[in-house]
């Protein structure tokens, strides 16, 4: 099998995906005119830069690609560049930058400014809510709530939640989940997200709206980027990039979009003995276990 073969089946199908491992990102980019590449496990670790995965894209767009950089990140993208600078990612990485704050903030917008909300995530994601003074109630004036993640997510789990979870379902009220994301890594440390808090509610009976990748809005948001361009990119132009499996592949593979699997982000330890060596049975295998059928992956992005 070739770099660039597409997987010899399809979970659909029962049996064990054949993803190619690939040592460069090169040969694949060929195939793409444009880029849906994931930010947190790919271009950073939430602390740094990943230099050569930036370089990549850099490369890519001087040959004509186009880069959109979506993410699940609770805050609005203005912000989010103001991270990547910190994080010293070169502007000429990307064109564009769409996250799940920004799906989050326009549908908290529609609500309008007397619809008060229950706030769980910490205060620098209070900025998705358009007047946070009179959106943001206490549990009793709460008529939803809104999660961007934990309070304090250097030091507390979900289980931390459980009382909290449970008398804001018993009051019955809906969860907006402004990060689908469970787990992210933060440097060399894992952290949890909104999402398991969501997940948390779920689990007792609660309802969950979900802003960002793998539910369909966002791509239809990111799809209505790429349509926009002088030169319109449809869906079988465009390559997703993503750690998450359950996020970046799985919401790729719903909306018909190929898509590269980054395993050295949050699927490390599944299928190999480090971070960068995945070994191809443990892929495949992890591939089918979750139902996804990636066109490659590599350990990091390279060129």
């Amino acid at each position: 099998m070739t770099q660039t073969e597409k997987p010899n089946t399809s979970p659909s199908q029962g049996s064990a995906p054949h993803v190619p491992l690939i040592e460069g990102f090169a040969p694949l980019a060929n195939q793409y005119k444009g880029l849906i590449c994931d930010l947190w496990g790919v271009v950073h670790n939430g602390q740094e830069a990943f230099p050569a995965a930036c370089e990549a894209l850099k490369t890519y767009r001087a040959q004509g690609g186009y880069v959109l950089l979506l993410s699940n990140a609770p805050r609005p993208s203005a912000n989010v560049v103001t991270m990547l600078d910190r994080m010293n990612v070169p502007k000429d990485a990307y064109d564009d930058i769409l996250t799940s704050g920004d799906a989050t903030r326009d549908y908290l917008a529609s609500l309008g400014d007397t619809t008060k909300c229950f706030y769980i995530g910490p205060d620098r994601d209070q900025g998705l809510l358009p007047n946070p003074d009179s959106q943001k109630g206490s549990e009793e004036e709460a008529e939803y709530i809104l999660c961007s993640g934990l309070y304090d997510d250097e030091t507390e789990t979900p289980e931390n939640y459980s009382e909290l979870l449970e008398r804001l379902f018993a009051q019955g009220l809906k969860m907006i989940c402004a990060n689908p994301d469970v787990v992210v890594h933060r440097g060399e440390k894992m952290i949890y997200a909104a999402g398991a808090l969501a997940q948390a509610y779920e689990k007792l009976g609660g309802e969950v709206r979900y802003f960002g990748k793998p539910h369909g809005p966002i791509y239809d948001a990111a799809l209505e980027r790429f349509a926009g361009l002088k030169s319109a990119l449809g869906k079988s132009h465009l390559l997703a990039i993503g750690d998450g499996h359950h996020t970046d592949i799985r919401g790729a593979q719903g909306q018909n979009i190929d898509a590269l699997f980054i395993t050295g982000g949050i699927a490390a330890e599944h299928v190999g003995e480090t971070p960068a060596t995945p070994n191809q049975e443990k892929l495949n295998a992890f591939c089918a276990e979750h139902n996804i059928a990636p066109q490659a992956a590599m350990p990091y992005l390279i060129w």
